[in-house]
């Protein structure tokens, strides 16, 4: 409503129609005004010359006390068509002589007084329903005294018909200008501009929901020509900038993210490969003479205790090395379609296996979804994340799972300590970098949940730590139904060398 208000149109009809309708209804009002007052001078000018006809007879009538000479110098002027009644009274206001309907004016004798004494005077007035107007003009006598009165009458119900009439006519006329006026200024701007405005405001309204490579229609006047012409410029250089910024956006983010990656990887993998080296044929050789140890000791040998307990050591440092090598080694996903329910499943069974000593239970709920994922990196990723809440939790561990409209969601939480007390911004932001944990010191490397990130990121997926569910500590892995082909490296796909 406010844009037509505003519109081009209502500004033409405004500025342009409105004020020469107003100044054409002035000049007609101005006009019939002006007729009317001239009409009106001119009717009580007539009055006034038949009033002044009779006066010398009438008065000569009244000194002479001849009623019938007075009375027949009335007839006479009733005769006339204008004249509605036609009336004489004394000087003390009292009626000599009327030829018509009774005076409609002159009510009390004191008036007669004061209009002799004031001189002639015109009045309109009522009388049975019509409107009239009278002149009253004094009698005197050559030596100039009042001696009576004359009250010329006339009906103007007839002209004040006329002038309403007129004035009906007037506005019926200044209507149907008016239209015509409308008509032509529309069409005149229709043809002129309306329709070339239409075409260029369609035209930037697609281009402003999204529209690419359209443009504005260079016709019409020339004004409108210049300004399309000025916008299809603007709009050549604005893509040809879009589309330089985005190639310029897309190659600094797969820049960055190569970067990234690769110092990550540099990094982890030279210390990988150095514990390898370093470290993996002395744990060889270690772990294979404890478990010949462990064979030739008996059972009740404290020695074979210590034994045991060395030997789990041994384990999780090769748990460490596998993890720096899971971190480090991003090789190509092999894809194919999974059930998620009974993946989660058969993860679920393992780490409750491992610790089956503790009594977490798992709460499992999710419809059930296909997706297309590498079954080992995106396991090794739930399995992380299974593990450290089963690890962290007091009683129970919630696994759900739903579709979005990016594909998948599953949400794993904990009830344990550290979801009471609340994670973080510090922790928050630093809980995904490798070596980041915040287990005691001895119980994680802070690799599990980078391993995470990287499988995840790896199959067009995410993973991130929602906080706004108090009392849990709850992740939210998404993950669309079928990434497509994806690799297992950077952001340009090359492929990471084992």
């Amino acid at each position: 409503m406010t844009r037509r208000l505003n519109s081009l149109r209502t500004a033409v009809l405004s500025f342009v129609l409105l004020p020469l309708l107003l100044l054409m209804a002035a000049v007609v009002a101005l006009g019939l005004h002006e007729f009317q007052t001239q009409m009106e001078n001119r009717m009580q000018e007539d009055i006034e010359l038949v009033a002044r006809s009779i006066r010398l007879p009438v008065a000569s009538g009244m000194l002479q006390d001849d009623a019938a000479a007075v009375q027949q110098s009335l007839d006479s002027l009733f005769q006339i068509e204008e004249v509605f009644g036609v009336y004489v009274y004394d000087a003390e206001g009292r009626m000599v002589a009327a030829s018509g309907p009774p005076s409609p004016t002159l009510q009390r004798r004191g008036e007669a007084r004061v209009i002799s004494e004031t001189g002639s005077l015109g009045a309109f007035g009522e009388h049975r329903g019509r409107e009239t107007f009278s002149f009253f003009l004094p009698l005197s006598d050559p030596a100039g005294r009042i001696v009576g009165l004359l009250q010329v009458t006339r009906d103007v119900t007839p002209f004040r018909a006329y002038v309403t009439q007129l004035q009906g006519q007037g506005l019926l006329l200044l209507l149907a200008v008016a239209g015509l006026f409308l008509v032509v200024v529309l069409f005149g701007y229709h043809r002129a501009v309306g329709r070339h405005v239409s075409r260029l405001m369609a035209a930037m309204g697609a281009i402003g929901d999204g529209q690419r490579g359209l443009r504005a229609p260079e016709d019409g006047p020339a004004e409108l020509r210049g300004l399309a012409v000025s916008m299809n410029r603007m709009m050549e250089r604005r893509e040809a900038s879009e589309a330089e910024l985005e190639v310029q956006r897309r190659e600094q983010v797969r820049l960055e993210e190569k970067l990234r990656h690769s110092e990550k990887l540099a990094a982890i993998g030279q210390l990988a490969a150095g514990v390898a080296h370093e470290l993996g044929t002395p744990l060889g050789i270690i772990a294979g003479r404890v478990q010949r140890a462990i064979r030739h000791l008996p059972d009740g040998d404290p020695a074979r205790k210590e034994m045991q307990a060395l030997k789990t050591e041994l384990e999780r440092v090769e748990v460490i090395v596998r993890q720096l090598l899971d971190f480090a080694r991003r090789n190509p996903l092999q894809q194919r379609s999974l059930e998620l329910g009974t993946l989660v499943a058969d993860l679920i069974e393992r780490v409750h296996s491992r610790h089956s000593e503790r009594a977490v239970e798992f709460y499992v709920q999710g419809e059930p979804l296909t997706l297309v994922a590498d079954p080992l990196r995106l396991g090794q990723a739930l399995e992380n994340l299974l593990e450290n809440a089963s690890q962290a939790a007091a009683s129970m561990v919630q696994v759900s799972w739903r579709a979005v409209p990016e594909g998948v969601e599953l949400v794993v939480a904990d009830d344990g300590p550290e979801a009471g007390r609340g994670i973080g911004d510090e922790q928050a932001a630093r809980l995904f970098e490798p070596f980041y944990t915040t287990k005691p010191t001895g119980q994680g490397t802070g690799l599990g949940l980078a391993v995470v990130q990287v499988a995840l990121e790896d199959h067009g997926g995410r993973v991130v730590l929602d906080r706004s569910v108090p009392g849990a500590t709850r992740f939210v892995v998404t993950l669309p139904t079928d990434p497509g082909d994806l690799r297992g490296a950077g952001g340009d796909g090359e492929e990471v060398p084992r």
